[in-house]
């Protein structure tokens, strides 16, 4: 049966393994994504932030499929997909598309925009004949505002923003209900940035779409988000509304986010001080235990350091992974 929940995560795990030794017998695990819970719900925007390596990414090309979970659960729709294979799995892939970070790498340099994009209607073969297919291309071109006679030229022949609409008409092709968008404007210039964050605004309104926008530019994500989760070393320490988070937020180490965004106003900016965060990030190998933000967090206690803090809801729109913010957890 259909739910307002359309993506829920229970517990996702993924760690990735990498050989040691002479022969390579040897392996040590890289907690890239540790037991993370949450929800999406349908045609909502839910942002994922944090700083480089805190498995934003990771998380979203896991619920793709890209990855293998290494535990936990992805219920789509209140289907479980997490080990779904094959022809089981083909169905699901229709229903949930990618947009990657980086339009340059992205797509495939021999193949002209006309086949990246009809890749995947001929793959899911909705559309009977090639001559539909085509002109789904041409609306599709035409819909992120680029013209058909770029169907038939080549990838290297476009700018970063003109390359990132194609990886948009791409994601759109086959009709999904879920994309994943992986920082789709952090490769692009300013100038362009705007253009197409409001083009995805505007084809979740007209086509219904739920996403999962994963950035670093906190000031986007607030314009766009519903909900926002912040990821910390591959835990989410916070999650709630987005103007709850802004507002109302409760963990260090949001906090510390919050402090770096560029405030337009100069006597507001003068007042302000960002949060410097002292050291460097715990490598994923080797976490350390208790809360992992203790390490560079000004508020740690001996209780931070021997258990790690549940996420705990403080009321019905926010939650938290906090000793300090939440003491009777």
């Amino acid at each position: 049966m259909p739910t307002d929940k359309l993506i829920e995560l229970d517990g996702l795990t993924k760690y990735f393994y990498k050989p040691m030794g002479l022969l390579g017998r040897k392996k040590q695990v890289i907690q890239s994504v540790d037991h993370v819970s949450f929800h999406i719900l349908r045609h909502e925007t839910f942002g994922l932030v944090g700083e480089s390596g805190c498995g934003k990414t990771t998380i979203g090309r896991t619920i793709t499929r890209l990855y293998e979970p290494t535990e936990g659960k992805i219920l789509y729709d209140g289907t479980d997909i997490s080990h779904l294979k094959g022809q089981e799995l083909l169905p699901f892939r229709k229903r949930i598309q990618m947009i990657f970070q980086d339009p340059y790498a992205s797509l495939d340099s021999r193949m002209t925009v006309m086949d990246i994009i009809r890749e995947a209607l001929d793959l899911h073969g909705d559309l009977h004949t090639k001559e539909e297919r085509n002109q789904r291309v041409y609306e599709l071109l035409d819909r992120v505002g680029l013209q058909r006679e770029h169907a038939n030229r080549y990838p290297h022949e476009f700018s970063g923003g003109q390359r990132q609409r194609i990886g948009i008409a791409r994601a759109l092709a086959v009709d999904p209900e879920f994309i994943v968008c992986d920082e789709p404007i952090s490769a692009l210039d300013v100038s362009i940035q705007a253009q197409v964050v409001n083009m995805l605004e505007d084809l979740q309104k007209e086509f219904g779409l739920t996403y999962l926008f994963i950035a670093h530019d906190l000031s986007m994500v607030r314009h766009i988000s519903n909900r926002i989760g912040v990821m910390y070393l591959g835990k989410l320490v916070e999650v709630g509304d987005s103007e709850e988070i802004y507002q109302h937020h409760l963990h260090p180490y949001t906090e510390a986010l919050l402090s770096s965004v560029p405030v337009p106003d100069p006597e507001t900016a003068r007042q302000s001080q960002p949060i410097m965060l002292e050291g460097d990030i715990p490598s994923p190998i080797a976490p350390p235990s208790g809360c992992r933000f203790r390490t560079r967090c000004p508020y740690a206690t001996e209780l931070c350091a021997q258990q790690e803090p549940p996420l705990v809801n403080v009321n019905d729109h926010h939650a938290v992974a906090c000793h300090r913010a939440t003491p009777q957890a």
